[in-house]
């Protein structure tokens, strides 16, 4: 069994990954967090990743995110993927579900405030990962941490209030 977690390095992506490392630690499983990075300039503004007058460089943010995912859960693997256009969500989705099915994961621990409500926003990744049937999402809605007496919570995560 192993975990993957989508990741952009959105505060509900890095919750995402360490809930699925809190679990990983519990259940003595692997973790993966996996990113897509298209080359271009319109999605990195949209994820925040580089600020309205900044020149993008991809090598830059896949190393941030790679930073992101070593700090936050240093046992887990990162992978991602740089694709050249800037395809719809759906497209995106495609190669995040490639990703994600390299890993043969029993668990999608999937970062995001609108997976599964009946109106939805076109521009969810999640919608379409979370309709994948060859794994469980666990979706990861709240900052907070598990209250479950099994899982020990991530202490630095949570020690700096909202994960970021």
């Amino acid at each position: 069994m192993s975990f993957v977690v989508p990741f952009d390095g959105s505060e509900l992506a890095e919750a995402a990954l360490v809930r699925a490392v809190e679990y990983g630690r519990a259940l003595e499983e692997a973790v993966t967090a996996v990113s897509v990075v298209p080359e271009r300039t319109r999605y990195a503004r949209e994820k925040g990743w580089i600020g309205p007058d900044e020149t993008y460089n991809v090598d830059a943010v896949v190393d941030t995110l790679e930073a992101q995912v070593a700090r936050l859960a240093p046992e887990a693997t990162f992978e991602y993927e740089r694709i050249r256009e800037f395809p719809p969500q759906e497209r995106i989705a495609d190669h995040i579900e490639r990703l994600i099915e390299a890993h043969d994961p029993q668990v999608v621990f999937l970062g995001s405030d609108n997976v599964g409500r009946v109106v939805t926003p076109l521009t969810s990744v999640g919608v379409y990962v979370a309709d994948e049937e060859s794994y469980d999402v666990y979706v990861v809605r709240q900052i907070r941490p598990p209250d479950l007496e099994a899982i020990a919570p991530h202490a630095e995560f949570y020690d700096q209030g909202s994960g970021g």
